[in-house]
C-alpha cells in the first residue's frame, strides 16, 4: 500500500513538475501580460530541449526555438536559430524567408536597444539594409512572407488567454502554444503597418505598376495588373498570370516576371477586384483568356510574345488557354494543375466536401475569405455535422449556412460530361496544341493526377508534343514553388531540393529568349528517385519502370509470397454499415509512436523484402470483387514499413466502382455478380524501399465526412441519404485481385 501511494506521489510531483505560474491577472491587464510573456518562455525553453519534450524532427525543434527566445527577448541567440532553421528549410537561395517577418522585428529590437533609438526608426534601418542587400529575385516574395494577418493573430491570442481564464498555473503544451500565438501577434502587429509602407515606396523605384480594368467582347469587365521593371525600357516578352485568389498574390506574380526581366501581366478571373461580373470559376476561363491574349500582346511594352504560367487554379487556366490556341501564346508552364472533372471537384468521380469550402474562398468577396477559408475548426464541424445527419451530399451547402449554385450545379455533372470537357481540351483537342509546355508536380500534390491527365492526353494525342514534365518529393506547394527540405516531416535528397521559380523561367528564357534548354531537361519525364539522390529522365511514363510486382489480395499466412498468384480462388469478406456514424477506429499498429489508420479497410502485408527495390510509377491492376449493392466507392493505400518501425504513405488510389471503366458513363454493378473494377489514376511515386521493408496494402470502402458517402442503391450518390443505406455493404475480395506495383531494375 506504502508503494502505491509513493508511486501516486511521485506521478502527482512529476505532472506538478510540468506547470509553470502564470498568473490570471495576465489574461486581462496587457501590461503584466508583458512582462509575464519573457519570463513563461524562459522557462518554457529547458523543457523544449529536455530529452522528455524534444521533438524528433530538428525542423520542429529550431522553429520551436527561435520563437521562444524570442519571446524571452534572447534576440541574439534567436536570431541565430532563426537562422540555422532557415538553412534547414532549403539549401538555396529561393529558401526559408517565410521568417523574414520574424526576422526584421528580431533585428530592430536589437537596433532599438543598441543604439537607443525608437522602434520605428530601428525597423526603417533594419529593411532598408535587407531590402537592398537582398537577391532580386527574393524581393517578390517579400510582400507574402511580411503580410501576417495581424486580426487573425489578435483573435487566436485571445483565445489562447481565454483559455487560462481563473487559472495561475499552465502546462507545457499550452505554455508553447501561447508564447507562438503571443509573438505571431507581436511581431506582426508592430511592423506591419509600417514595413508595407516601406515595402511600397521601394518598389516605386524600382518596378512600374499599372491596374486598369479590361472590357471583353462578352461584355464582360477584367481587372489586370502590369509589372514592369523600370530599367527595362524595351519591348520583352510578356509572362501572364490568370488569378481567381485576387489579392496579394496578384504583385508577387507580376514583380516575379519583372525581376526575370519579362512583363508580368496578372488578370482576374471574372467577378474579382473591380469586375462586377458573376464569378462561376473555371468556367468562362477560355473564352476570356484568348482576349486578354490578344490585348497584352498588342501592348507597346509587349514584343507580341506570351507565356503563361501558375500553379492549381492557375494551371488549369493555361489548359484553358489552349483549348482555342491564341498565335501570340508561345508556351505555357502549367504547375500542379487542377484537372478539372478529372481530380477536382471529384477525384475518380467521387465528389469532395472541401469544394463547398473552395467555393466560399474564391466568390464571398472580390479578393480571397482568407479568415474563413483557413477556419478549420468551422469546415470540420460543418463536414461531421453532415457526415452525422445522415443527409444527402446536395444538403452540404445548406447545412454550411450558405447555400451554392455553383456547388449544386457541380454535382449535376457526376461523370466526366460536356460540362467539364468544354473547359479543357478534350481528346482530339490535344492533337492542334503545338507549342512547347513544361509541366511540373510532385509526389504529394494534391492535384497531381490532374498535371498528369494533361501530360498522358497531350502525349497520346499528339505523337510529337514538346512537353516535359518535372516531377519529384513535392506537395502542391513545393511544386509551384521550391522544393522544400522537408515534406510531411521527412528530408528529401538534396538533389531534390531545386528552385522551381529558376526552372520555370529558364524555361521562358529558352523558348522566348533564345537561351539554353535547362539542364534538368534530358527527356520527356524526368523525375528524381526518392532515397537515391539522383535524377532519372525516360521518354514516356511507361519507361518509368521495367518491371512490376503483382501484390495479390491474399493472406501472408497462407501463402510463401503475396507477389505469387494463388493457386485455388478464395475471398476476404469484408462487411461496412453504411448507417453507422459511430464506428470505432481501427489501426494497425506500426510502432510504439506510429499506426496506420485501417477502419473501413482490410489489410493485406508482404514478406519482408530480402533486396533493395525501386518502385517507380503509379498503381495498375484489377479488383475482382461482388457486392451485395450496385455500387461502392473504393479506398487503397499502398505504405512501406521500413527496418526501423516507421510507416510511409507511397501511393492512393480512390474510385467510383461504377466509373471505373469510364469515367464519362455510369455502369452499375450487378449485385452478388463477381465484377472486375480496374485501378486507373492512382498517384506516382518514385523512391527505393530498402531490403528488410514491407509493404502494406490497404484495400477497402471510402466512408468518411471528407467525401461523398455512396450508399449503393444506384440513385445519383449526391441524392442519397441514410435512408438508402439498406443493410450493411458486404464485398467479397477475391484473392485473383491484385495491385500491380511498378517496379524499375538497373
Amino acid at each position: 500500500m506504502k508503494f502505491k501511494i509513493l508511486l501516486a506521489l511521485i506521478f502527482v510531483n512529476l505532472m506538478q513538475a510540468q506547470k509553470f505560474y502564470f498568473p490570471k491577472t495576465a489574461v486581462t491587464d496587457s501590461v503584466i501580460l508583458e512582462k509575464q510573456m519573457p519570463e513563461l518562455a524562459r522557462q518554457v525553453i529547458p523543457h523544449l530541449q529536455s530529452t522528455k519534450y524534444r521533438p524528433e524532427n530538428t525542423v520542429d525543434l529550431m522553429d520551436n526555438l527561435f520563437r521562444l527566445q524570442m519571446v524571452a527577448q534572447d534576440y541574439k541567440n534567436s536570431l541565430a536559430s532563426l537562422s540555422e532553421n532557415r538553412n534547414l528549410f532549403a539549401d538555396h537561395n529561393m529558401g526559408g524567408y517565410r521568417f523574414m517577418g520574424f526576422e526584421l522585428y528580431n533585428l530592430a529590437k536589437q537596433v532599438q536597444t543598441n543604439k537607443n533609438v525608437s522602434f520605428s526608426n530601428a525597423l526603417q534601418e533594419v529593411f532598408n539594409q535587407k531590402y537592398d542587400n537582398l537577391p532580386e529575385r527574393l524581393i517578390p516574395r517579400l510582400g507574402l512572407s511580411l503580410d501576417g494577418d495581424v486580426k487573425d493573430s489578435k483573435k487566436q491570442l485571445k483565445k489562447a488567454l481565454d483559455k487560462q481564464k481563473d487559472k495561475d498555473s499552465i502546462d507545457y503544451r499550452t505554455a508553447l502554444a501561447l508564447c507562438k500565438t503571443y509573438l505571431n501577434y507581436k511581431a506582426y502587429s508592430s511592423i506591419k503597418p509600417q514595413v508595407m509602407q516601406l515595402l511600397t515606396s521601394k518598389d516605386k523605384e524600382r518596378f512600374i505598376t499599372e491596374t486598369r480594368d479590361l472590357k471583353i467582347k462578352s461584355g464582360n469587365t477584367l481587372t489586370i495588373t502590369i509589372v514592369r521593371k523600370k530599367e527595362n525600357t524595351s519591348p520583352l516578352p510578356v509572362i501572364l498570370t490568370s488569378n481567381i485568389y485576387a489579392g496579394s498574390f496578384d504583385h508577387f506574380f507580376g514583380k516575379r516576371a519583372a525581376t526575370y526581366n519579362y512583363v508580368g501581366a496578372v488578370v482576374n478571373t471574372r467577378g474579382k477586384r473591380n469586375s462586377n461580373d458573376v464569378n462561376n470559376p473555371f468556367e468562362h476561363e477560355s473564352e476570356d483568356l484568348y482576349e486578354v491574349i490578344d490585348w497584352v500582346s498588342k501592348q507597346p511594352w509587349s514584343n507580341g510574345k506570351v507565356g503563361m504560367i501558375g500553379g492549381s487554379y492557375l494551371g488549369f487556366s493555361q489548359w484553358a488557354a489552349v483549348k482555342k490556341l491564341h498565335p501570340a501564346l508561345k508556351t505555357i508552364v502549367p504547375q500542379v494543375a487542377v484537372g478539372i472533372g478529372i481530380d477536382y471537384p471529384a477525384q475518380n468521380n467521387i465528389f469532395m466536401s472541401y469544394m463547398l469550402q473552395w467555393i466560399q474562398y474564391v466568390t464571398n468577396n472580390k479578393l480571397t475569405d482568407e479568415a474563413d477559408f483557413a477556419n478549420a475548426v468551422k469546415w470540420d464541424s460543418i463536414y461531421t455535422k453532415w457526415y452525422k445527419s445522415g443527409k444527402s451530399f446536395r444538403s452540404l451547402d445548406t447545412i454550411s449556412g450558405k447555400p451554392s449554385k455553383i456547388f449544386q450545379r457541380w454535382l449535376d455533372h457526376p461523370g466526366y460530361d460536356r460540362y467539364w470537357q468544354k473547359m479543357v481540351p478534350y481528346k482530339e483537342d490535344f492533337s492542334k496544341i503545338n507549342i512547347p509546355i513544361l509541366t511540373t508536380t510532385g509526389y504529394y500534390d494534391d492535384d497531381q493526377i490532374g498535371a498528369l491527365y494533361y501530360f498522358k492526353e497531350h502525349h497520346k494525342y499528339n505523337k510529337n508534343a514538346e512537353h516535359y514534365l518535372v516531377i519529384g518529393p513535392y506537395n502542391h506547394g513545393g511544386a509551384q514553388n521550391f522544393g522544400f527540405t522537408y515534406v510531411n516531416g521527412n528530408p528529401i535528397d538534396p538533389a531534390a531540393r531545386i528552385s522551381i521559380d529558376e526552372l520555370a523561367f529558364s524555361w521562358f528564357d529558352y523558348i522566348l529568349k533564345g537561351g539554353k534548354k535547362p539542364e534538368i531537361l534530358k527527356d520527356r519525364i524526368n523525375f528524381q528517385v526518392m532515397n537515391t539522390n539522383t535524377w532519372k529522365h525516360v521518354a514516356d511514363l511507361g519507361k518509368m519502370h521495367n518491371s512490376s510486382l503483382k501484390f495479390y489480395l491474399q493472406d501472408k499466412k497462407n501463402t510463401s509470397s503475396v507477389f505469387r498468384k494463388p493457386e485455388s480462388q478464395s475471398f476476404t469478406k469484408q462487411t461496412v454499415d453504411l448507417k453507422n456514424r459511430d464506428q470505432k477506429d481501427t489501426y494497425y499498429k506500426v510502432s510504439k509512436k506510429d499506426s496506420i489508420k485501417t477502419t473501413y479497410s482490410v489489410v493485406f502485408e508482404s514478406e519482408i523484402l530480402d533486396k533493395d527495390i525501386i518502385i517507380s510509377g503509379n498503381l495498375s491492376g484489377v479488383f475482382n470483387v461482388s457486392i451485395n449493392k450496385k455500387d461502392f466507392d473504393t479506398d487503397t493505400y499502398l505504405y512501406q514499413i521500413s527496418p526501423d518501425g516507421k510507416s510511409y504513405l507511397l501511393s492512393t488510389h480512390i474510385v467510383r466502382a461504377s466509373y471505373s471503366k469510364d469515367n464519362e458513363r455510369r455502369q452499375l454493378l450487378e449485385p452478388n455478380k463477381v465484377e472486375q473494377i480496374p485501378i486507373n489514376n492512382s498517384y506516382f511515386m518514385s523512391k527505393k524501399i530498402e531490403k528488410g521493408s514491407k509493404l502494406l496494402l490497404l484495400v477497402g470502402v471510402n466512408k468518411n465526412p471528407n467525401w461523398q458517402i455512396n450508399y449503393g442503391s444506384g440513385k445519383d450518390v449526391s441524392d442519397e441519404t441514410l435512408k438508402d443505406a439498406g443493410e450493411p455493404l458486404e464485398i467479397k475480395w477475391y484473392n485473383d485481385s491484385y495491385v500491380e506495383i511498378p517496379v524499375y531494375k538497373d
